[in-house]
């Protein structure tokens, strides 16, 4: 399906790819934990919305 090279690219592509998101990130963990204050709980209060969803289709499908 991919040639050996293909592959050998894809995957020195992922390890930098991550090493590079992971400096970002921690280069800019400060600005992340200034403004972004409080979003967990936001992501908490979406994914029990998304529960609450499934409950109530699963009951209703009763």
């Amino acid at each position: 399906m991919f040639s050996k090279g293909q592959l050998i690219f894809a995957v020195l592509f992922f390890i930098a790819f991550v090493c590079v998101m992971i400096f970002t990130y921690r280069k800019d963990l400060k600005l992340h934990k200034h403004y972004y204050k409080g979003s967990l709980w936001i992501l908490i209060a979406f994914l029990l919305f998304i529960g609450v969803l499934f409950v109530i289709k699963s009951l209703l499908k009763e």
